[in-house]
């Protein structure tokens, strides 16, 4: 045992029960943590980041590590922070249309406890067992994305650990306008580079009395899925979700989501089948691969970015580059695989198509995932606008950059 896997067990374990040797299981993105910690509180959380800026110990924070990958390795690892129990929901206030839940509830965990009162929280898992720390963390969202908006619209309070161990809260049932940081939005997508996040509370939505699926076979020509997706965004059937689905070998499915009152939707998907003309089936079950990312593992993952009138041009760059394409045509943002096991040169060449196109839509291409010989050959970001802001705002939250170092932007 080294003298700093020594000092951190000693550190760390005086403020958590929980403390174990990493396994293999615990690495982050390829890089080992020489410890890890499972506390059961925010207190407890606190103590940890306590003792660990005391002791100079980089902390990467975890919750079920669905999508740890994302971003880049960090630089280091001392201590992997794992809030899997931190998992309950704390609070539902049904007459308000509010939970309370801690981060490391499973999203599954948090639906189903308030599929009792007929209410949900309208952020789609795209990842089985996500948590609610790690969907923020990564600002991960799906279909419904169109109708009620990713959790930065649906999060209204926040706790979360700074990395001096101060406890921080914002928000709550009442939200006043006030002047400083929105911290509950700073920290949406941060990959844990800010701040722990150990509660989250949102304000919900009832569960719909009915759910119709309208989808047709995705035409060849990017055109005329454009057009199709035009005709359904501009027509008065306010559709909860339009996807697209298109494998880059060519198939592929235009989807559809109505929700509401059982005769409202039977009618609006009956506007919406006549909209997409004929082969347009209306189910009451969603299509394959609704919610789920179109990778595998070891592919490249591509999230892309843009407005909508650039539908036609970012189909057209991905069938160019390649890739499998899915995600929500309604409101420009779409998920690209291209196979990691093609030459690092030719995926650099693809990912360039991708953020040309949406370059030219006023959007980004952000590789979320892929092998790391990938990460270390590719521009993983491309050009972010205001680099330099989040650079002062990460030296505001976390002057010393222990936590998550490198994962973010620019090396953040």
């Amino acid at each position: 045992m080294t003298v700093l896997e020594r000092t951190a067990r000693e550190a760390v374990g005086s403020a958590c029960e929980e403390v174990r040797d990493p396994t293999a299981a615990d690495e982050v993105d390829g890089v080992a943590p020489l410890l890890v910690a499972r506390p059961a509180s925010t207190e407890q959380v606190a103590e940890v980041m306590r003792a660990a800026a005391a002791h100079g110990l980089t902390v990467v924070p975890r919750g079920a590590g669905t999508k740890l990958s994302w971003g880049l390795p960090p630089l280091s690892a001392d201590l992997l922070l794992d809030l899997g129990g931190l998992d309950r929901v704390l609070d539902h206030a049904a007459g308000d249309l509010v939970v309370a839940t801690q981060a490391g509830a499973r999203m599954a965990t948090v639906q189903q406890a308030l599929a009792g009162s007929r209410q949900r929280l309208a952020v789609d898992e795209t990842v089985p067992g996500a948590t609610v720390g790690g969907t923020l963390a990564t600002n991960a969202s799906g279909p419904r994305r169109m109708l009620t908006g990713t959790a930065r619209d649906l999060l209204i309070g926040v706790t979360v650990v700074r990395a001096d161990g101060v406890v921080a809260k914002a928000g709550g049932r009442v939200v006043k306008n006030v002047a400083g940081y929105d911290l509950g939005k700073l920290v949406i997508g941060s990959l844990g580079t800010l701040a722990v996040v150990t509660e989250a509370l949102f304000r919900l939505h009832p569960v719909a009395e009915a759910q119709r699926w309208v989808s047709v076979a995705a035409a060849d020509a990017p055109a005329d899925v454009h057009r199709l997706v035009q005709a359904v965004v501009h027509a008065q059937a306010v559709p909860s979700a339009v996807e697209v689905d298109r494998p880059a070998g060519g198939g592929g499915r235009l989807g559809v989501l109505l929700e509401g009152r059982r005769d409202g939707v039977e009618q609006r998907a009956a506007t919406v089948a006549g909209l997409l003309g004929a082969g347009a089936t209306i189910d009451e079950e969603p299509p394959a691969g609704w919610t789920s990312y179109p990778w595998q593992e070891a592919d490249v993952a591509v999230k892309l970015t843009f407005v909508l009138s650039g539908l036609e041009d970012v189909l057209a760059a991905a069938r160019e580059a390649g890739a499998d394409l899915r995600g929500s045509a309604g409101t420009g943002v779409v998920y690209a695989a291209l196979p990691g096991d093609q030459p690092t040169d030719r995926l650099a060449a693809a990912v360039r198509t991708l953020r040309s196109a949406c370059a030219r839509h006023r959007g980004h291409a952000v590789v979320l995932d892929a092998p790391a010989e990938v990460k270390r050959a590719v521009d993983v970001w491309g050009p972010v606008p205001g680099v330099g802001l989040m650079r002062r705002v990460k030296d505001q939250f976390d002057p010393e950059h222990r936590l998550s170092p490198g994962r973010f932007v620019g090396g953040i």
